[in-house]
């Protein structure tokens, strides 16, 4: 992880405004909180607050849980009030957080895989199925959980994905999973459409693999580290370049040296967010230039890789293969209602049909090319977060024939990039979220973080805001997310106070991760500390967590064209309410 490379590089003159601006400028905020950092070892739990479970897999919490020791977020230099209010994270919001993300896991110490939950013999049937079924009803679904030896589970945690299809009609249904915290859990679906269906689950991870994820996050926080590149001269006036590991400065991040002096620390007054890089061996500090991915570390014990292997993650369960019939009705499915800042997201939150999503979260439509550009028009639009959010901008480019994207000749991962329709009065621009992130080598100077550039807009009623951040943060602590959340919420609550009509769609998390580094087990708790941090804030949140996770394409983390047409749809619908 310590590689460092010294070349030299053709003399190359800077000038003063061709200098990266090296650095933050150091104001030292303190750590505004502080609490137990979470570890796990198969049989030996240590200073363990109520952990993760999955968004939408539910179970009822044990009352032991919650606990002195838990962990607390707390903005001390507020009070406690509403998130509109108080930007800060109150304790009882932060203990609110561990609630809603808390998991099962195994009553007993796991010493071989085939004690895991095995995909090849857990199965589920339809609870009473009937002969027909109307628009609308519900369907209930048992999963029974067995292991390598099939035995039935005792004990809950696995991470199971559940879906009613329909290959023939290309439909499908995304389903809510129950946990009963005892091997059993049971899938809920509401029924959308009229014809044939099928009912789909497949395991993610066995409650085991879960437990490998926990301890790696925890033990492991740098598992996923970064370079830094840093030029200048040489006495002899050649070009020095130097690379050297870079990571965040959080508690259980560390760069491989225990000095004293080891590291070039770089922090952003206005977030109290520090960066980190290895000293290079002979530049100063100040000549950070470049930024990329490092590698990965991989501190997987041979148990463990089985666990995460092919043959235990993200499999489809045998199961009851009745085909349940749909027959038509007079009732309304779903909410009608326009499309407005504060709404929930339903379990559905919509379906698909044809390939076409319609929504249950208010009512969105559909939008041709000249009623995408009529939307847009007269408006700026700001995105910003990592490459799935950057494929909303890259579609919209598409969808807008007039919209013509300009050269900036900037890094595509990185930005700044935008695109213009002069006639229209629309400009569009795509920034990423800042560091941490997985990228090429690209300019420091254009990683700006997200909550600063919220702070220096302006807003107001041509202003649409549109950002996420989960995917460059999954291998970190959720202590360290949920402050970066806390800073881009203290930034979105302070724009609309100065400007209220200025809209804000948040993008949630998109399934395709399935490894140690970024799988969607993670990703489903970064989300819903997200979700949970603006709620009441007045933002729109854009779920495609569902609209990901039961269509029938292969999933891949940047999701498929025809996918990414029904999330622009409802954005559109957000912008452009009936």
């Amino acid at each position: 992880m310590n590689s460092k490379i010294h070349t030299r590089i053709p003399k190359l003159s800077l000038g003063c405004g061709q200098m990266v601006q090296y650095g933050f400028v150091i104001l030292s905020l303190g750590l505004l909180f502080s609490w137990v950092m979470w570890s796990y070892t198969f049989g030996d739990r240590k200073g363990d607050g109520p952990l993760p479970r999955p968004l939408l897999q539910l179970h009822s919490p044990r009352s032991d849980e919650l606990t002195d020791t838990t962990p607390k977020l707390n903005n001390p230099k507020v009070s406690p009030s509403s998130a509109i209010n108080d930007p800060g994270f109150s304790a009882d919001e932060w203990d609110r957080m561990l609630k809603l993300v808390h998991w099962g896991e195994p009553d007993r110490q796991i010493t071989s895989a085939k004690m895991s939950t095995s995909p090849d013999h857990s199965a589920f049937v339809i609870n009473d199925l009937k002969g027909r079924y109307y628009l609308g009803d519900q369907l209930h679904v048992t999963i029974v959980a067995k292991d390598f030896t099939k035995t039935p589970k005792s004990y809950g945690g696995d991470f199971f994905q559940a879906k009613v299809y329909s290959d023939k009609l290309k439909a499908s249904v995304f389903g809510e999973v129950l946990d009963h915290q005892n091997g059993t859990y049971s899938a809920r679906f509401t029924l959308p459409w009229a014809g044939l269906a099928s009912v789909a689950v497949r395991l993610i991870h066995s409650s085991e693999a879960v437990q490998v994820l926990r301890r790696h996050r925890s033990a492991y926080p740098d598992r996923v580290y970064f370079h830094g590149f840093y030029v200048g001269e040489d006495p002899q006036g050649g070009r020095v370049e130097e690379r050297v590991v870079c990571n965040i400065k959080w508690e259980g991040v560390v760069l491989g040296s225990d000095q004293k002096d080891c590291c070039c620390e770089y922090q952003d007054a206005n977030s109290g967010l520090t960066w980190q890089c290895l000293k290079p061996p002979t530049l100063p500090c100040s000549a950070l230039v470049y930024h990329s991915i490092g590698g990965y570390a991989n501190h997987m014990t041979p148990l463990e890789k089985v666990l995460m292997d092919s043959q235990h993650v993200n499999r489809w369960l045998k199961g009851d293969s009745r085909l349940i019939r749909v027959m038509a009705s007079k009732s309304i499915i779903g909410v009608r209602e326009s499309c407005k800042p504060g709404l929930p997201t339903p379990v559905p939150s919509g379906f698909y049909m044809d390939n076409v999503w319609t929504s249950f979260m208010c009512a969105a439509r559909h939008f041709a090319a000249d009623d995408t550009t009529q939307c847009l028009k007269d408006r700026h639009i700001y995105i910003m977060g990592d490459s799935t959010s950057r494929q909303w901008f890259d579609f919209l480019i598409q969808a807008v024939p007039t919209l013509n994207r300009m050269n900036l000749h900037s890094s595509d991962q990185v930005g700044p990039l935008l695109a213009v329709d002069v006639h229209n009065n629309i400009a569009m621009h795509f920034r990423s979220h800042g560091l941490p992130l997985r990228c090429a080598k690209a300019p420091v100077a254009s990683l700006h973080y997200m909550s600063n550039e919220i702070d220096n807009m302006a807003g107001g009623p041509h202003t649409v805001i549109v950002f996420n951040m989960w995917a460059h943060f999954t291998n970190f602590p959720l202590s360290y997310y949920a402050y970066r959340v806390l800073r881009v919420r203290r930034a979105v609550v302070s724009l609309l106070r100065r400007a209220p009509e200025t809209k804000v769609i948040i993008k949630s998390a998109n399934t395709g991760y399935k490894d140690i580094y970024s799988s969607d087990w993670f990703s489903m708790q970064l989300d819903r500390i997200l979700r949970e941090a603006f709620h009441g804030v007045g933002v729109y949140i854009l779920d495609v967590w569902q609209m990901t996770a039961c269509h029938y394409n292969t999933e891949d983390i940047h999701p498929a064209p025809m996918i990414i047409q029904s999330e622009i749809d409802i954005l559109l619908s957000f912008i452009c309410p009936k």
